[in-house]
Formats: C-alpha cells, sequence, structure tokens
C-alpha cells in the first residue's frame, strides 16, 4: 500500500513517515520547504527518511492545482495523510493569505484528488484551535466550535466542514484529528519549549504571556504519532444514529469522524518553564507579558472516543517528554 504524506518535512509528517515505513509501507511525502521556520531543519529530518527504500520524497505544494491532479493520477494512493499547513497562530494575523493558499485552496486539491482517485480513507490534522472561546474544560468533540479567535483556528474549522461536505456528497471517509500543543525531539522552532530551550541556553529572556496564567494540554510526539497510526487504519464508516433534530458534531451519517488527540493532562505554563530549568540546569530570565491576541488561556482535550474506539492512552509525562526534547536539541545543536 502506498500512502501520502503531506507536510513530509515538518514535525509530525517526518515522525509518522519513519514509523510507517518501519511497519513497511511505501511512502510518498511532499512538502514545500518554505521558509516559515528553519528550512534546514526540515531538510535534517528529511535526510533520516531518504535513504530508505520505500520512501519518495517531491517537492509540491498543496496549492498548486496542477502539480497535485498530476500527483493523484500518477500515483493511485490507497491512504492519505494531511499534516500540510501554514501553521502559527500569532502569524495568522500578520500573515492571512498565507493561511488560505496553503490551508484552504490547498486542503480542496487535496479533497479533489482523493475524489477522483478512489482512496480509501483521508486523515487531516485539525487543531486544538478550533475551539476558540470555549471556556468548558475539557474540550469535547460534542462542543460548538464555531467562536475562532485567530484565521488559523478558521481555516482549520474550514478544513473539517469541507472534508464533512465530501464524505457526504462523494462517500469520501474522512478523519479529522484536533492535536493539541505537540512537542518532542525534532519539534517545531516557534513553539514554546523549543523557543524557551533555544532562550534559556542563550541567557536571553523568555516571553510569559498571559503573566505565566497558561496551560496547555502538552502531548508528546510518540504519543501522537501511536494515535495516528491507530486511526489510519480503520474507516469511518456512517452513525446510522445521527439525528437531524440533535447533530452530532463529531460524526455524521456520512463517513466522517472528528477526534481530539492530546494527553488529557493540562500543564501549568510556569510547571513546564521549571521543568525545562530543572532539565538544562538554568534559570530561564522571564519577561512577563500579557495575553496575545489569538492566544486562549487553557487547553485540555478530552480523548475519552479515542480511549474508547482506539484504546489510546498516551504515556509520557511532561518531565519524561522535556528531558528527552533538551537531549535532542542540546545533540542537534551542539
Amino acid at each position: 500500500m502506498t500512502i501520502l504524506i503531506t507536510g513530509a518535512a515538518g514535525f509530525i509528517g517526518a515522525q509518522l513517515s519513519k514509523r510507517l515505513l518501519e511497519q513497511g509501507f511505501d511512502i510518498v511525502g511532499i512538502d514545500n520547504l518554505n521558509d516559515y521556520y528553519d528550512v534546514n531543519l526540515k531538510k535534517a529530518r528529511l535526510r533520516q527518511l531518504e535513504n530508505q527504500p520505500h520512501f519518495r520524497f517531491i517537492q509540491l505544494d498543496l496549492a498548486d492545482r496542477a502539480g497535485m491532479a498530476e500527483l493523484f493520477e500518477r500515483e493511485k494512493f490507497k491512504r492519505v495523510v494531511n499534516l500540510a499547513a501554514q501553521a502559527g497562530v500569532r502569524y495568522s494575523i500578520e500573515n492571512p493569505y498565507a493561511y488560505v493558499d496553503s490551508n484552504v485552496v490547498g486542503f480542496v486539491n487535496l479533497l479533489e484528488g482523493c475524489r477522483h482517485h478512489g482512496v480509501e480513507h483521508l486523515v487531516f490534522a485539525s487543531s486544538s484551535s478550533v475551539y476558540g472561546l470555549n471556556t468548558k474544560m475539557p474540550f469535547s468533540v460534542q462542543h460548538n466550535v464555531d467562536h475562532p479567535i485567530s484565521l488559523y483556528a478558521a481555516t482549520k474549522k474550514t478544513n473539517e466542514l469541507m472534508a464533512h461536505t465530501y464524505a457526504h456528497l462523494y462517500g469520501l471517509p474522512t478523519t479529522g484529528l484536533r492535536f493539541f500543543t505537540v512537542y518532542g525531539p525534532w519539534g517545531r522552532p516557534d513553539m514554546a519549549c523549543f523557543k524557551f530551550t533555544k532562550a534559556i541556553l542563550e541567557e536571553q529572556p523568555i516571553e510569559v504571556y498571559n503573566y505565566g496564567r497558561m496551560q496547555r494540554d502538552f502531548t508528546y510526539i510518540d504519543d501522537i504519532i501511536e494515535g495516528v497510526v491507530k486511526i489510519l487504519d480503520r474507516v469511518p464508516e456512517p452513525n446510522l444514529k445521527c439525528s437531524s433534530n440533535s447533530p452530532d458534531p463529531s460524526s455524521s451519517t456520512a463517513p466522517y469522524r472528528i477526534y481530539n488527540i492530546g494527553n488529557n493532562q493540562p500543564v501549568e505554563l510556569m510547571y513546564c518553564i521549571h521543568t525545562l530549568e530543572n532539565a538544562l540546569g538554568k534559570t530561564a530570565k522571564m519577561q512577563m507579558l500579557p495575553m496575545q491576541p489569538g492566544d486562549v488561556r487553557a487547553t485540555y482535550a478530552d480523548i475519552s472516543d479515542l480511549e474508547r474506539e482506539f484504546g489510546f492512552k498516551p504515556r509520557t509525562t511532561i518531565e519524561e517528554g522535556i528531558g528527552h526534547f533538551v537531549d535532542w536539541y542540546r545533540n542537534y545543536y551542539g
């Protein structure tokens, strides 16, 4: 079976490619290698994969309509995992067009490829950001998510709506995964653990938003990959119990499902910082700042559906995960 992984040079995409290669699948990975963050880090992730005989990399942008159509015509994928997106909440305020091009235009190109070429299952990345102004915790896939507070979140909600439409109209089986603050070795430089580690080691102040009164459901990369692999192999079935009078936001009479994938254990931001200090053996200099536009005060994933249906259970504590990240960071950056 040949699987397409978009965003294959990204944090999650590279690690998922590695795991699926170990399981014997043929992987075609695409990525546009944009410069939103260090391209050399993306290329280093790819170097771990490119010597594998069952991996092929193609530099391609999801927004390239003709290129995407040609890819699907040539390859005949059975499974597709969409991890390519313009990421970042704050950057979406500065550069909205990048999010529309990649996350909306690019996603419809992907849906069209899947629709016309018999893809048996599309798994796509959504985000905890879709919960927006929700304050009821933990965040449940049964909750309304109609009040995003960043364009990034709005594009991820748009992906969920588009995927459901294709599942309904064309019977394309789709599963959306709302990721919660993924961290670990080979992570993104714009994420908190990475930014804080770099600044602490360079004895620069770290920016602590909302004066440290934040919580995040930090989820270690290995736990995320375990969940995605479990989900990829199970094609969603229509939920015939769905009622139009009382719709279930997480399923449908179409072959469509939405899941949270998180640690189910939010961590205070200040505890994360102190854990980093302990792992690094250095004290952070902190610049306390107010809440930033587009940010939420807390995230907390209800993963009961994933636990019940797939036996998913995160295993990595924040102390273990940060320890692994710091070891990787020191080894990679010397």
